[in-house]
């Protein structure tokens, strides 16, 4: 059986979720594109080892990760059960509902029967009693937010859920659900949002601005921008790319000329800086004291050691940030 590294927790940097008292990893493991069918699941096993051996705790899934749906949560569980059960208390399991997950009106979206019917389905394919952070994986236009916000809170109240969190909110509907969630005595502590050099969405919709006034987390997906924010795309696209086998994500219209000439630009800073462009790309994120984590994506282990490597210099000059503000938003 997997023996984890003494020396896990010697390099690690944790941070608290907002004014709550849970601490994330500042890199955390995602299980979206990696862990379906189609992946190896040796190299499942290998990915999760080398992160837990750097003390890389939280791992992060939803109930649709696959493919196929669920999946991910199955082989997770497999690896949960084979090798890490004697860990489980010093690791904090995320899953999400939102998404179609089953055919009819009830496997989709907020509703209080799909979230809670959800959240059985996937502590059943983990085969865990409870998930530290149960989310709501994206707002629902048509369910009233007080059923949603109250099936979170059955989630926690039942102990199925130790916290619960948002994905995909704006500013103004998070400052909503927080109040609800708060009368509801429910621990809401963290926001998941798509947050990248590139994508500064959540600096114009209010939501980092509200967390952060609100005292709750942010942990930030595609934090490398689908693999552009790397130097993967420099010299061309290689034949194992993510734009070559899986194109649900990337594409390659995403490459244009003016956008090839950004990640050049970006690139010869990080290099000034003595780091990679996707080790400067997360450290732009983790200078931010808003920021709880980053969450990476990844198909070998050794981009688990590459990531790690951004917490080695999370410092930037004012100068630095407004050349990346310069050439990113241009």
């Amino acid at each position: 059986m997997y023996q984890a590294d003494n020396a896990r927790y010697d390099s690690m940097l944790y941070r608290r979720c907002g004014r709550s008292g849970l601490k994330l990893p500042a890199v955390s493991l995602g299980l979206w594109h990696n862990f379906g069918d189609t992946a190896s699941f040796a190299t499942m096993k290998e990915i999760c080892f080398t992160a837990f051996d750097l003390g890389i705790t939280h791992f992060d899934l939803a109930n649709n990760y696959g493919p196929e749906p669920g999946s991910a949560e199955i082989h997770f569980g497999r690896i949960l059960r084979e090798n890490f059960l004697p860990y489980r208390d010093e690791m904090i399991i995320a899953t999400k509902a939102g998404y179609t997950m089953w055919p009819g009106p009830y496997g989709d979206w907020g509703s209080r029967k799909y979230l809670l019917a959800s959240l059985d389905q996937s502590l059943t394919r983990m085969g865990l009693e409870y998930v530290d952070i149960f989310y709501h994986h994206r707002p629902d236009p048509d369910t009233p937010l007080e059923e949603t916000m109250g099936a979170l809170a059955q989630a926690v109240c039942s102990g199925k859920a130790l916290y619960a969190g948002l994905s995909n909110y704006d500013g103004p509907r998070l400052e909503q659900a927080a109040a609800i969630l708060e009368d509801l005595k429910v621990p809401f502590v963290i926001n998941q949002n798509r947050y990248n050099i590139f994508d500064r969405n959540i600096e114009r919709n209010g939501l980092k601005e509200t967390a952060g006034r609100l005292g709750r987390g942010v942990i930030c997906f595609s934090p490398l921008a689908q693999g552009l924010l790397t130097d993967r795309y420099l010299n061309g696209i290689p034949a194992d790319s993510r734009i070559r086998t899986d194109s649900r994500f990337l594409t390659d219209a995403a490459l244009t000329e003016e956008r090839m000439g950004q990640i050049r630009a970006l690139n010869e800073i990080a290099l000034r800086r003595g780091q990679t462009l996707a080790e400067m790309a997360l450290a732009w994120l983790l200078r931010d004291e808003v920021i709880t984590s980053v969450l990476i994506g990844v198909s070998r282990p050794a981009q688990v050691l590459d990531n790690a490597k951004a917490l080695r210099n999370t410092s930037f000059t004012p100068e630095e940030l407004a050349e990346i503000d310069r050439i990113s938003l241009a």
